[in-house]
C-alpha cells in the first residue's frame, strides 16, 4: 500500500444573520406558530379596545344605558390578558427548547471534533460557548421574533384606525415617532459586534477560572493563589467593560424612543386640543385616538426591543455557529465486511505494522515521527522506550487515529487504519493515556466506560488482577462510591490502575499503555506487571504496546524499540540491545540497570 498524506482541514466561515438562526428554530415552528396566532388574536383583542372605550364615551354623553359596553370592554381586556399569558407560556416554552436543542447540537459537535482541534482552543471559552452564549438565544425568541410579528400587526393596525380618525393628528403623529425608530435602528445595528465582544471576554474568563480551578493545588504550593485571582479578576474586569460597551449602546434606544413618544403626545395633545375647540375633532374620537397612539408607541418600542435583543442573540449565535462549522472527526469508510489483504510471505500478516511512518503536527514543518517502522505479532508485547520528545506518545496517538500519519501507513491486521471506520477500529483497541484521567462520577461509571455490558464477575477479576480489590469494597457503598472531578478522592496509582481495568474490560486485540507504572511503587508494579501477563496469557492473543520510562518494567518485552528524535535506532531484546544500541546502554546505566562504563 503506497504512502498517503492526511489531508489538510478546510477552515470554514460561519454565515450569520436571521437565515442562521432559522435551523435552530425550525424544529420549534408549530409552537412558534401558535404562539404568533395567539399574538394575532391578542393584537386584535387590543386594537378592539379603544373603539368599545369611544362607544362607552358616545354612549355615556347620548344618557344611553351602557352597561353592555362596558360588559365588551372588560371582556376583551380580561380575554387579551388570558392570551397574552398563554402566548408568553408558550414562548418561555419554546425558547427553553431552542436553547435546550442548541446546546445539544453544540455538545455533540465539540465531543467529536477532531482532538488537534480541541489541543488548539480553551477549553473554558468552549464551556462558555455552551452555556453563556446559547442562553442569549432565549431572549430572541421570547423579546424577538414572535414579538416583531404581532408589534408590526398591532402598529398596523393602529395606524389606519388612526387614519380613520383624523389623518392630520396621524401626520403628526407618524413625523415625531419616525425619527425615534431611525435613530434607534442606527444604534441598535452596533449591538451585535460588542455583543460578540462581549461574549468572547465572558469566553475568556470562563478558560482562566478553568485553568485556575483546574491546577488550584499547584497554585497554592506555589504561593501564587493571589497572583492568579488577580489574572482571574482582570479577565472579568475585561469582561465587565465589554458588557458595559454594549450595555451603553442598548440604553441609549430607551431614551430616543421615550423623546421620540413624549414628542408625539405633546404633539397630538396640542394639535389635537385644537382641532376639538374648532370641532373639527369630537371629545371621543380624540380619546381613542390617544389609545391608538398608545398602541402604536407600545409596538414600536417592543419592536426597537426585540431588534436589539435580536442582535444581542445573533453576536453570541456567531460563536455557536464558529463551533457548528468545524469538521467534526471523519469516521471513517462505512464497514464492508470483511477487507481482503494482499497474500504475504510467510503466512497471515502481523497484528500491527508500521511503514515508514512519518508525523508533523498541522501547521508545522517539523517532523515528530520519522520514517518509523516496526512490527508486533499476537499475545506480543512491545515496548517503546527512549528521551522525553522521543515521540512515544505521538505513536500512540497515530495508533487511535487521533491523528493521521503525515506519510507513510499503519496496518492492522493488513488492513490501513485509514480504510476502518474509526469506531469500529477503537472498538479492537485498548487506550491508558500518561494522566490516566478519571471521569467525575461513580467507580461504576469509570470501569464500565469501555465496556458497559460487562458482568459483576467480569469486573471483579479485573479488579483483584491490578489489585484495585480494596477499592472496591472502602467505602460501604461500593463501586457507587464517588470518585471526585478527575478522581481527586483517588491517589495516582489508584487513578492509573482504574485507567487500566478500564480497558482491560473491553478485551483489546492491542493494549496501548502510555507509562502505566508512572505512578506506582514497587509492589502494586509487579502486581500489574502479573496481570499483563495474565492478559496476554488469557485474552485471546491480546498485544501490548507500552510506553516505559523505567527499563525495569520492560526488561522482559518481547521487543523494545528505542526512540530517539522521532526515529528508530534500536529494536530487539533488552540482552540484544545492551551490545548494539549505545542510546539504550545509557539510559539502562543510568537507571542502574547495568554498571556504568
Amino acid at each position: 500500500m503506497s504512502p498517503r498524506t492526511a489531508p489538510e482541514p478546510t477552515p470554514t466561515t460561519p454565515t450569520t444573520g436571521l437565515r442562521t438562526l432559522l435551523p435552530h428554530l425550525r424544529e420549534h415552528r408549530g409552537a412558534l406558530l401558535g404562539a404568533a396566532a395567539l399574538s394575532l388574536v391578542g393584537a386584535a383583542a387590543s386594537l378592539a379596545q379603544p373603539l368599545l372605550v369611544s362607544r362607552v364615551i358616545s354612549t355615556v354623553e347620548a344618557s344611553r344605558p351602557a352597561g353592555r359596553a362596558v360588559v365588551a370592554v372588560v371582556v376583551v381586556l380580561v380575554a387579551g390578558s388570558l392570551l397574552g399569558a398563554a402566548q408568553q407560556y408558550l414562548l418561555q416554552r419554546t425558547a427553553e427548547g431552542v436553547v435546550l436543542g442548541t446546546r445539544r447540537r453544540l455538545v455533540d459537535r465539540l465531543l467529536r471534533l477532531p482532538v488537534a482541534e480541541i489541543d488548539a482552543r480553551r477549553t473554558g471559552d468552549l464551556i462558555s460557548r455552551v452555556g453563556a452564549d446559547t442562553t442569549l438565544l432565549r431572549a430572541v425568541v421570547t423579546s424577538g421574533l414572535v414579538e416583531v410579528a404581532s408589534s408590526v400587526v398591532v402598529a398596523v393596525g393602529a395606524v389606519v384606525a388612526m387614519a380613520l380618525v383624523d389623518p392630520v393628528l396621524l401626520l403628526v403623529t407618524l413625523a415625531a415617532v419616525s425619527v425615534g425608530m431611525v435613530a434607534g435602528v442606527s444604534v441598535g445595528r452596533r449591538l451585535r459586534a460588542l455583543a460578540r465582544a462581549s461574549q468572547e471576554r465572558v469566553g475568556a474568563m470562563t478558560a482562566a477560572v478553568e485553568r485556575a480551578l483546574g491546577a488550584v493545588r499547584t497554585l497554592r504550593a506555589s504561593g501564587a493563589t493571589d497572583r492568579e485571582v488577580e489574572a482571574v479578576g482582570a479577565a472579568a474586569g475585561q469582561a465587565y467593560d465589554a458588557g458595559v460597551r454594549a450595555a451603553r449602546v442598548q440604553a441609549l434606544i430607551t431614551p430616543l424612543v421615550g423623546i421620540s413618544v413624549q414628542g408625539a403626545f405633546v404633539a397630538v395633545l396640542g394639535v389635537g386640543g385644537y382641532r376639538v375647540a374648532n370641532g373639527a375633532l369630537g371629545v371621543a374620537e380624540l380619546v381613542a385616538f390617544i389609545l391608538y397612539l398608545f398602541l402604536l408607541v407600545m409596538p414600536l418600542g417592543q419592536l426597537l426591543g426585540a431588534y436589539s435583543q435580536l442582535q444581542l442573540g445573533l453576536g453570541a449565535l456567531e460563536r455557536v455557529e464558529e463551533v457548528l462549522a468545524l469538521d467534526p472527526e471523519d469516521p471513517g469508510p462505512r464497514p464492508r465486511g470483511a477487507t481482503a489483504t494482499s497474500p504475504r510471505p510467510g503466512g497471515a500478516p502481523p497484528l500491527l505494522e508500521l511503514d515508514g511512518v512519518s508525523f508533523a503536527h498541522r501547521g508545522s514543518d517539523r517532523l515528530v515521527l520519522d520514517g518509523v517502522s516496526l512490527t508486533a505479532a499476537r499475545g506480543t508485547r512491545t515496548a517503546l522506550v527512549g528521551p522525553s520528545g522521543a515521540g512515544k506518545s505521538t505513536l500512540l496517538g497515530l495508533l487511535e487515529r487521533f491523528d493521521d500519519p503525515t506519510s507513510g501507513s499503519i496496518r492492522l491486521d493488513g488492513t490501513d487504519l485509514r480504510d476502518l471506520p474509526r469506531a469500529a477500529l477503537r472498538a479492537r483497541l485498548g487506550y491508558v493515556e500518561q494522566e490516566a484521567p478519571v471521569l467525575a462520577g461513580t467507580l461504576r461509571e469509570n470501569l464500565l466506560l469501555a465496556a458497559p455490558g460487562a458482568t459483576e464477575e467480569q469486573v471483579a477479576d479485573v479488579l483483584a488482577a491490578v489489585g484495585l480489590t480494596a477499592l472496591a469494597t472502602r467505602s460501604p457503598l461500593g463501586l457507587e462510591a464517588q470518585v471526585g472531578e478527575g478522581g481527586v478522592m483517588l491517589s495516582g496509582g489508584e487513578r492509573q490502575r482504574l485507567a487500566i481495568c478500564r480497558s482491560l474490560l473491553a478485551r483489546p486485540e492491542l493494549l496501548l499503555l502510555d507509562e502505566p507504572t508512572a505512578s506506582l511503587d514497587a509492589r502494586n508494579e509487579a502486581a500489574l506487571a502479573e496481570a499483563l501477563a495474565a492478559v496476554q496469557r488469557h485474552g485471546g492473543g491480546t498485544a501490548l504496546v507500552v510506553v516505559a520510562h523505567r527499563l525495569s518494567t520492560v526488561v522482559d518485552a518481547d521487543q523494545i524499540v528505542v526512540l530517539d528524535g522521532g526515529r528508530v535506532v534500536g529494536a530487539g531484546r533488552h540482552t540484544e540491545l545492551l551490545e548494539t544500541t549505545p542510546l539504550y546502554r545509557e539510559l539502562a546505566a543510568t537507571q542502574l540497570l547495568v554498571p556504568r562504563p
